[in-house]
């Protein structure tokens, strides 16, 4: 059974159940208010850095370390495995320091089905601050222990709601908000980028108007897909776009980013960031590509909020 929660994502569904393996990740679940079912141990000591109310309400199981190493996903077992009910993000308690530095800054992912990629993008979620992060069909289930082990703990520590259609993604999205997509593809640069004229602040070119690719983060693409596709405002991801409430779009490696994730980020009337590489170097990884945009996102938020505060606590006389 054990070994089937790990494994499989239908029987994660069918029967509500997740598998956490290790002290910190089990700790953490427990303090956001996940609800263990069984814990199984290989040592009574391995139960004394957890909070003692919580795992209470488990069964606690006393088992052989050499069987948690035949249900283990790790090279290195810590000997701590738990069968939790399968978290509600609306019934979880995100810890205080999270909540006070989120921001009004969302991510939706657009077909990551790389596990190890999907939780460096959570991990990188939580880092910077996001409110929540949105899941499309097609992603891969976060609750995959690679996911949790990339993670970091990132699933408890902010809103992660999965397994999202297009249709339904604007019902969780804040009033007002603006939608943006980024990839490293940048059609409307010039092929030698450093004769390129610079923007009135000299940090790269003003934004032009393109049309872009449906899979920026592959090299292939669908024409009927592409004909679809709105031209959307275009500009580096360095230069400001980050204003109150804003998402980002980031699309896996294979598949890149739907037509939907582009007509949503029109209808918000968002942009489409650019990151720029070297040419000739292949495109950026999306998990770093999301890490790049999204403390980038934090920086311009932080620093537009100091310039409100600036502005209410030293009004300008006129």
């Amino acid at each position: 059974k054990v070994v089937t929660i790990a494994k499989s994502k239908k029987f994660r569904d069918n029967h509500g159940k997740v598998l956490l393996e290790g002290h910190r990740l089990i700790k953490d679940a427990l303090e956001a208010g996940a609800v263990p079912q069984t814990l199984f141990f290989s040592t009574v000591g391995h139960l004394k850095e957890l909070p003692e109310a919580e795992i209470k309400r488990a069964s606690l199981v006393k088992v052989k370390f050499e069987d948690i190493k035949i249900w283990s996903d790790l090279v290195t077992p810590q000997g701590l495995l738990g069968i939790f009910s399968k978290p509600d993000h609306a019934k979880m308690s995100y810890p205080a320091a999270q909540l006070t530095n989120s921001l009004p800054l969302l991510l939706i992912c657009d077909n990551i089905r790389d596990p190890g990629n999907l939780g460096t993008i959570l991990r990188s979620a939580a880092g910077a601050g996001c409110e929540k992060v949105l899941l499309t069909k097609g992603c891969v289930d976060p609750w995959e222990p690679k996911v949790l082990r990339a993670g970091m703990g990132a699933h408890f520590r902010l809103p992660i709601i999965a397994n999202l259609d297009w249709e339904s993604i604007p019902s969780n999205l804040p009033d007002g908000i603006q939608v943006c997509v980024a990839e490293n593809n940048d059609p409307g640069a010039p092929a030698d980028t450093t004769s390129e004229p610079r923007g009135a602040e000299g940090a790269g070119p003003a934004p032009v108007k393109s049309r872009p690719k449906a899979a920026p983060w592959d090299e292939h693409e669908d024409e009927e897909d592409v004909a679809g596709i709105p031209e959307l405002a275009t500009q580096y991801y360095y230069k400001d776009w980050a204003r109150t409430p804003v998402a980002v779009v980031i699309g896996g490696e294979t598949h890149g980013l739907s037509v939907d994730a582009f007509q949503l980020a029109a209808s918000t009337g968002g942009k489409r960031l650019v990151i720029p590489v070297v040419p000739g170097v292949d495109s950026l990884n999306s998990a770093i590509a999301a890490g790049i945009v999204l403390f980038e996102g934090k920086r311009q938020l932080l620093q537009r909020h100091k310039r409100e505060d600036d502005r209410q606590k030293f009004p300008v006389v006129g």
